[in-house]
């Protein structure tokens, strides 16, 4: 992956790469070594199929399907019976539709059709650049998270200066100026990231690429604890927001906020820019409730002098201390969470994707730097504190408005934001866990794009995680807030630094200055971590400073079994030759299992069977030889068949097969909406229904792990193909099994 250094705006430069959220990512390709061993391979497969027989390449039927006069219908699939599944997208391939992702079972397709009502129908792999946003909808999108905060951020700083009493209440003005300019060191510093790494993936890039790969690991834990964190805390500070202005609702806190979860899981299952249109008017909603609200309050305190009301006497219970203000100034640092939102997500901007993230960032932080710094003023000028049955902002707003309709508003608005503020990290979690992925630091499945080109496996894992969290601490916003700052400003901290390194490396026009705002960025941050980590150890920060390294540990054993497996399986000189070595042979054999019924099975003796064996191949690794190889060994028919979420990506494996030597005939089906065993499924199915008298053996390659927990980071298509097809007479499904050593 190319990566380049910053360049002064006004230096004439192209524009850097920007890595494309591309679902054939779960396909990667061979490295030009690979390559050329593969095709070293191809020849030693040249000198066994030399003397194959004349006929090895007729088959009992058409792969392709489109030649014959009445295209075949799947047999099993009632009402779906004359639908074509499948078409000719151009000669030797096929096109899968929308039909061939069905599942088989009644309770499936029903389950199928409840999912299409919900989430819509799937989006092709084509429509990605279309499920782009703009810069007026990733504005809310985006920065839900950090401008919600300051509903809550303001009131945790007073959380803590209260405790010495009414007198350390006026400190609150100049340590919200060190916010401020805290803010905006730090959001100058990440226009400076996404200029100077456009591929997304923020933090965890800067880190990885600067300061090493573990490094950036423990800058994607911090992330990934405050993407969920996000979530709950979000949650927690919208319900309180509601029962604040409804205390008869209080009961019901949990239940509500497990629904705004639920709901928030399903309009991100939607997609990016279905989601985007949904909730992206409450953040402007938000936006205009709080301006109107500081116009007014500003305007009140003007008619009076701009004095500050005096707060009500309120009895210390601990000295005012450096320990104390440090604490305070922690706290309210969780205003700035989500900062980071737009250099995690630049690759879904519209092009110019780089140049619309950093002005979409810019607006983000001028208005947290107005809103914050606003409501922090008015806070003090009408000398509320904080309340345990009260948030501050309501009762800046009920100062402010009294009870009417404007009131209403503003705490309508603030629990709409608070709720919806979750869905920043809905954005950016999944994603986080793509980049790990394709870096082997995460399980692969990680790397798939669900029906409608949204990453469901990542949003419905936030979702369950956010949920258990939310319930562990009873939906309390001041519970969860301690977790928060630690996770986030690791990130920050170390993203600083990372940059820091990345201005020495690459030098430039005034990279002295640059150098050092992002080491005055990392110092205040650091600061922040610390102060947090310390301070709110037993609060239960405990817990995220236990989680991050266990997270880290987490991802490097993942790295260690995708390293051994990349390692078994990667393509290796072919040893001396032997007078039997040049025959197609497997190290181990097969394990066979027939699956159907018995009524259309009637082969007794061997000349009564008639047979064509598949053999499914996704990439051509040492798995995929071994099953190629099984099954030439079996004798012809045989042909190869490979799904690809898209036409490039079908051309490269195309290309890579020719450098192998084209010893069989390949089959490509072009999956758009990037199902693989439904549509492989529905093939199979098609090919018996073309020719029921001809037995079909589909030849898997099937990697064989020793430990439990490594199951869940590999897919076991053998086992879906078996569950699929068990109704299917006339199917044999073969594994041939790759063992790992450790």
């Amino acid at each position: 992956m190319a990566r380049r250094g910053e360049r002064d705006e006004g230096e004439p430069s192209p524009d850097p790469p920007t890595v494309t959220l591309s679902p054939s990512a779960e396909f990667p390709g061979l490295g030009q070594d690979e390559l050329a061993v593969l095709r070293e391979v191809g020849q030693r497969w040249s000198a066994a199929m030399r003397d194959r027989p004349a006929d090895w390449d007729d088959l009992p039927l058409d792969p392709t399907l489109d030649r014959y006069r009445h295209p075949p219908t799947p047999s099993r699939f009632g009402r779906l019976a004359r639908i074509e599944m499948f078409k000719a997208d151009e000669p030797g391939q096929l096109l899968a539709t929308e039909s061939a992702t069905v599942p088989q079972t009644r309770a499936g397709q029903r389950l199928a059709r409840v999912r299409r009502a919900i989430l819509g129908p799937p989006l092709a792999s084509t429509a990605v650049l279309q499920e782009r946003m703009r810069k007026l909808i990733a504005l809310p999108v985006l920065s839900s998270d950090l401008l919600s905060s300051v509903a809550y951020g303001p009131e945790a700083l007073l959380a803590v200066l209260v405790l010495a009493g009414s007198g350390a209440l006026g400190l609150s003005l100049p340590l919200a100026g060190a916010l401020v300019l805290l803010m905006i060191v730090v959001g100058t510093s990440y226009r400076q990231t996404v200029r100077a790494y456009p591929h997304g993936a923020g933090s965890y890039l800067v880190a990885s690429d600067s300061l090493g790969p573990r490094f950036g690991l423990a800058a994607a834990a911090g992330l990934i604890l405050d993407y969920v964190l996000t979530v709950s805390v979000s949650v927690a500070a919208g319900v309180s927001a509601i029962t604040s202005a409804l205390p008869g609702l209080e009961p019901f806190a949990v239940p509500f906020g497990l629904l705004a979860i639920a709901v928030l899981l399903a309009g991100n299952l939607r997609g990016v820019r279905v989601a985007g249109n949904i909730f992206a008017a409450p953040t402007y909603v938000f936006i205009v409730a709080v301006v109107l609200l500081l116009v007014a309050g500003f305007a009140q305190a003007g008619m009076r002098g701009f004095e500050a009301l005096p707060p009500p006497p309120v009895t210390a219970v601990e000295g005012l201390t450096l320990l104390v203000v440090l604490r305070a100034f922690a706290s309210g640092a969780t205003s700035m969470t989500g900062i980071e939102a737009v250099s995690n997500a630049v690759p879904v901007f519209r092009p110019v994707e780089w140049r619309n993230a950093r002005t979409t960032l810019t607006w983000m932080v001028s208005l947290l730097v107005v809103l914050f710094a606003g409501l922090t003023l008015l806070i003090h000028l009408t000398g509320v504190v904080p309340r345990a049955d009260e948030t501050l902002i309501s009762q800046v707003a009920r100062h402010t408005f009294r009870t009417g309709p404007w009131y209403g508003i503003i705490q309508a608005a603030t629990a709409m934001i608070l709720l919806l503020a979750a869905n920043t990290a809905y954005q950016d979690f999944p994603r986080l866990l793509f980049f790990l992925a394709r870096d082997d630091y995460a399980p692969r499945r990680f790397l798939h794009m669900g029906d409608r080109l949204a990453f469901s496996n990542g949003i419905i894992v936030l979702s369950v995680a956010a949920a258990i969290i939310f319930l562990a601490f009873g939906g309390l916003t001041q519970s969860l807030i301690p977790l928060y700052a630690v996770g986030v400003f690791l990130a920050f901290t170390l993203s600083q630094a990372g940059m820091v390194v990345h201005w020495r490396r690459h030098r430039g026009r005034h990279w002295h200055w640059r150098a050092a705002l992002n080491g005055l960025g990392s110092v205040l941050c650091a600061i922040v971590l610390v102060t947090a980590a310390v301070t709110k150890f037993g609060e239960g920060a405990w817990v995220t400073v236990l989680a991050i390294p266990s997270l880290v540990l987490l991802a490097m054993r993942v790295r260690r079994h995708y390293d051994r497996m990349h390692q078994a399986l990667a393509l290796r000189q072919p040893s001396v030759p032997a007078p039997e070595a040049d025959r197609p042979a497997l190290a181990g054999g097969p394990r066979d299992r027939a699956v159907g019924g018995d009524d259309q099975e009637s082969e007794e003796s061997p000349q009564d069977v008639r047979h064509l064996v598949v053999v499914p191949v996704a990439r051509l690794n040492l798995a995929a030889l071994r099953a190629l190889a099984y099954a030439a060994s079996l004798g012809p028919p045989v042909f190869a068949v490979h799904l690809s979420p898209e036409q490039e990506e079908a051309e490269r494996f195309r290309e890579e097969w020719r450098t192998w030597g084209d010893h069989l005939r390949l089959e490509t089906i072009i999956s758009p909406y990037r199902a693989v065993t439904a549509p492989l499924v529905q093939y199979l199915d098609a090919l018996h229904t073309l020719r029921p008298d001809v037995v079909l053996t589909v030849v898997v390659p099937e990697l064989m792990v020793r430990r439990l927990w490594h199951r869940p980071l590999h897919t076991p298509i053998d086992q879906r193909l078996r569950r699929a097809l068990r109704g299917v007479p006339g199917v044999v499904i073969t594994s041939v099994p790759v063992h790992l050593s450790r």
